[in-house]
């Protein structure tokens, strides 16, 4: 087995993670579920989840299968859930004997924060497993469970606050790590320089070390790390020591880096000042981040729900609860391939095209262009991979999630990563892998912008849709994500009651396309903070920068620029 570490870093990065998670949470569910759709059973013979969980037991004996994962956020930012986690509750947080204070001592204690419908619902269902599993009835005569969920999806549209009202997953203590003293709702927590030196500060750095270490020095053979970070304002400079950090002492472990911006970073920027600040921070944060990892993903549109990405999709872009459900699909889609290990040649009807953390670094940043920026597309749902023409419409269908790209950019040295699980024919029954391969193939066989390359990954087991998720498909998807012919009457939206599962596509894309988000960095970081009489010198002093760091981060960004862009390369020859 090879495992998978996850990393989330910041307050958008932990709202992808805990839908990423419910995704998962809910196959293992499905797997053992005897009612369960086949394909959802059958997945469990390929896809091996001790890529991303852990084993472990609580001091009660109890067996336990948590996400290998470190999740680092604001002071208060779990809501009702406590940092030790559900289920390891121990007496860790009992007063000490030891007494160092002889003068008097007062007490400032805030209430819990109460849970919600859907969590109190997860503890309901918690305690009545129990009661059965002792042999105890309640004697109750619960309310039909429809009228129930209905209720929890009503209130999760009109009030989350936190990442955790919508998690239905238990958590290992070693994951949750509150940043002592950074409050959340901290509105000046908003660019990179108010980050840096607080992973450094007191024993910060040296406590989430220590819980990375915990997980790795479990696992068996590591292939990496998968790194999600809100890069919207300080917490990108965490993230960057913390990267740092992990470069220096798993050298050879490579990092796939996400960096999500929810569609609210974009808003609010009114006056000039914040616009320098915030034109200066994305260049900083950049450099910085992509100078720890192997591959750097950037994903977060100012506006989703007008992009070509939601053409099936209602997003509500103040809501994060909305737009981190999209980012989490796509991420979820492209790990797909990371733990499929197949266990005989009989489940090759099931997926095709396996490949590690490292494998797709290779395929994407390791070719001649050695370009490590890539973009990330994605079709949510998937259309059908059979009728006329359609097999043109799948990529079409891919629309990206990283901002600032180029359109129909013709680059003959593409080179591509895809996935596409649960595909459908027409009329929404599953289709074969080889359908699926062979129409994908055909397509790009055609297509007048074909890549250089594609690696394409396909299984049987399309997404899940959780009771927690939000309320974001159009009237035109119907329950196992088909697209419906005419929209279903008397809705605008529907959610996990009415939508069960879709089919997926996703891709990874390494392309000239990724030009115009490079060179603006590159500009701004010219323009801002390095020329003389630059408007943000001080700006960039005050947040601990000098020349010639900035300097360096310039000579990264030209390079990243000049390897993609011809007309660098032509102007170095001559």
């Amino acid at each position: 087995m090879r495992e998978l570490l996850t990393v989330q870093v910041g307050g958008f990065a932990n709202f992808v993670g805990s839908h990423f998670w419910n995704f998962q949470d809910e196959l293992l569910g499905l797997a053992g579920d005897p009612e369960s759709d086949p394909v959802f059973k059958n997945q469990s013979q390929y896809l091996n989840m001790d890529t991303l969980y852990r084993t472990g037991e609580t001091n009660q004996g109890v067996q336990t299968y948590t996400p290998r994962l470190l999740s680092i956020d604001y002071q208060g930012s779990l809501g009702s859930m406590s940092s030790r986690g559900t289920l390891y509750n121990d007496s860790s947080s009992a007063p000490s004997n030891v007494c160092t204070w002889t003068s008097n001592v007062s007490t400032h204690a805030s209430e819990p924060l109460k849970k919600n419908l859907f969590l109190q619902s997860l503890y309901e269902e918690e305690l009545e497993t129990l009661r059965l599993s002792k042999g105890i009835s309640n004697g109750k005569n619960d309310n039909p469970r429809e009228i129930q969920n209905q209720d929890i999806v009503d209130c999760l549209e009109s009030d989350v606050q936190y990442w955790t009202d919508f998690s239905k997953v238990h958590y290992h203590p070693q994951s949750l790590y509150e940043l002592n003293g950074l409050w959340m709702n901290n509105v000046e927590f908003d660019n990179y320089g108010i980050g840096r030196d607080i992973f450094s500060g007191g024993l910060r750095g040296e406590e989430i070390s220590e819980r990375l270490r915990f997980f790795i020095e479990e696992c068996d053979h590591i292939q990496g790390f998968q790194f999600i970070v809100d890069d919207s304002g300080g917490f990108s400079a965490i993230a960057a020591d913390f990267l740092e950090s992990i470069a220096d002492e798993y050298t050879n472990t490579p990092v796939l880096l996400y960096t999500v911006r929810g569609p609210g970073s974009h808003m609010n920027l009114t006056s000039q000042k914040q616009k320098l600040s915030r034109s200066i921070h994305d260049a900083l944060s950049f450099s910085r981040l992509s100078s720890f990892c192997k591959l750097i993903v950037p994903v977060g549109l100012p506006l989703l729900s007008t992009s070509k990405a939601s053409m099936h999709l209602c997003i509500k872009d103040e809501m994060p609860y909305h737009s981190s459900a999209v980012y989490a699909a796509a991420l979820h889609s492209i790990s797909v391939p990371f733990r499929i290990e197949p266990l005989g040649p009989a489940n090759s009807h099931n997926f095709s095209g396996a490949v590690d953390v490292n494998g797709v670094i290779q395929m994407l940043a390791g070719q001649a262009r050695q370009n490590m920026v890539t973009i990330l597309d994605v079709a949510m749902p998937a259309p059908p991979i059979s009728g006329e023409h359609v097999e043109h419409s799948l990529l079409r269908n891919l629309q990206p999630l990283t901002p600032e790209i180029a359109e129909d950019v013709e680059d003959m040295q593409a080179v591509e990563f895809m996935t596409v699980h649960g595909a459908v024919r027409s009329g929404g029954h599953h289709a074969f892998i080889s359908e699926v391969t062979d129409s994908v193939n055909d397509a790009c066989e055609n297509s007048l912008s074909r890549p250089k390359f594609c690696h394409l990954s396909v299984s049987s087991c399309p997404l899940p849709i959780p009771l927690p998720f939000p309320k974001i498909f159009s009237n035109l998807v119907g329950q196992r994500g088909e697209l419906l012919s005419s929209p279903v009457p008397g809705c605008s939206s529907r959610g996990s009651l009415d939508v069960h599962s879709i089919p997926m596509a996703a891709r990874l894309r390494s392309s000239t396309a990724v030009l115009p988000f490079l060179e603006s960095r590159l500009a701004n970081l010219r323009r801002l903070g390095i020329q003389q009489g630059a408007p943000g010198t001080e700006l960039v002093r005050s947040w601990g920068f000098g020349k010639e760091e900035l300097e360096d981060m310039e000579e990264t960004l030209s390079k990243m620029v000049t390897t993609l862009d011809d007309r660098a390369q032509l102007s170095d020859s001559d």
